[in-house]
């Protein structure tokens, strides 16, 4: 492993319908630290090719998905995704996957064909051809950190994140929020993709003298800090924010675990708007009401979908150029409400929840109509 990522094989699959389908990369996580949400996310995907093509598909064809394994070393699935596009065996790229992966994919893709990407991430992405459907810390981190002053009264931070650059870029906005509203924060703390052992990163939040801490670690990797951080007792008197963790990192932390931790997310499964309501529903129709939770992180694919259908649809054509000209102001509804595009992002809501045991109690609305700029 170099760089906490793991190197084994890329792994892909090909779509089993006809030529004359809509193919669409869906690259999403299978292994590493986000590994432990890649399943929610192929089946919430699965879900919307599912309801596109009973709903007529797309120009008349069916949507077929082309599956790569997000997992896998940046370069070696930058190249896959490449190699597909080049061949002219996908029209799109969709999915969730890290920023390190998005960095090595969109000025090789791009430029060829639209690519989705539904990550929450640290913003600034401008390349032509990428539209972001995730949050970005101008929506999301920087009201959640004012909703932790005023409810909670949280004002010193310490910082804990994986050592690449959605971490370390959302930190630097954190500190730029800091100053902004005389808040302080006193630690910076960045361990490798895959770290299991966080002695030495409680040691240095004990003596932070920080009363929240701002989680930015990957799937596994808060699991695993989550348990530890509970397990030292600091729970007691350092409060928790992230805005990484879906409902599968939560079942995974423990109800133990989970105690004094806030989450910041466009969607969640406890959700009780009527979007949000009809999305689990269908979900449990079509997988039953005891299969894996339809996650946040995994509910993002579903919107990166419905946007891409949305392009298509108002274009009439699935050509990169088109669905440009029509994606600016571009309108559509899916779980997460009304969601219309604004300089290649989604303006949309966002939510703050507390984690009760191992479920989410969503506690408010954070912020709407905020757009990366």
């Amino acid at each position: 492993m170099a760089n906490g990522l793991d190197r084994s094989p890329l792994v892909c699959e090909g779509p089993s319908t006809t030529d004359d389908a809509v193919r669409v990369a869906l690259v999403t996580p299978w292994q590493g630290s986000a590994g432990v949400f890649g399943l929610s996310c192929r089946m919430a995907s699965e879900l919307a090719v599912s309801e596109i093509n009973d709903g007529g598909g797309l120009l008349h064809r069916r949507v077929a998905l082309h599956h790569v394994d997000g997992g896998a070393d940046p370069a070696s699935v930058a190249d896959e995704v490449q190699r597909l596009v080049r061949a002219g065996h996908v029209d799109a790229v969709v999915g969730w996957h890290i920023s390190a992966v998005r960095r090595r994919i969109a000025p090789r893709i791009a430029g060829h064909v639209p690519y989705v990407y539904t990550a929450l991430y640290e913003g600034g992405e401008r390349t032509p051809g990428v539209i972001v459907t995730g949050e970005t810390p101008k929506n999301q981190l920087g009201p959640a950190l004012g909703w932790m002053r005023e409810a909670l009264r949280v004002r010193r931070w310490a910082i804990v994140g994986n050592d690449y650059v959605w971490p370390r870029a959302s930190a630097a906005a954190a500190h730029r929020w800091a100053r902004r509203h005389h808040a302080e924060i006193t630690t910076d703390l960045f361990v490798p993709l895959g770290t299991r052992d966080f002695s030495s990163v409680l040691r240095d939040l004990a003596r932070s003298g920080a009363d929240g801490v701002l989680m930015l670690l990957v799937g596994e990797d808060a699991v695993h800090f989550n348990r530890a951080f509970a397990a030292a007792g600091m729970d007691l008197f350092q409060t928790r924010l992230t805005t990484l963790m879906d409902e599968n990192m939560l079942l995974a932390s423990g109800t133990r675990a989970t105690h004094s931790l806030y989450v910041a997310a466009g969607f969640f499964e406890d959700l009780t708007t009527a979007a949000a309501l009809d999305f689990t529903g269908r979900w449990a129709r079509r997988y039953g009401v005891n299969s894996p939770t339809p996650s946040s992180l995994g509910e993002s694919c579903y919107e990166g979908l419905n946007l891409y259908t949305a392009m298509v649809r108002r274009a009439g054509t699935v050509a990169r150029e088109d669905l440009l000209a029509v994606s600016e102001g571009l309108h559509y509804d899916g779980p997460r409400g009304e969601v219309y595009v604004e300089r290649g992002h989604t303006v949309q809501d966002v939510y703050i929840a507390e984690a009760r045991g191992v479920e989410f109690d969503v506690v408010a609305r954070l912020s709407s109509g905020f757009v990366e700029s």
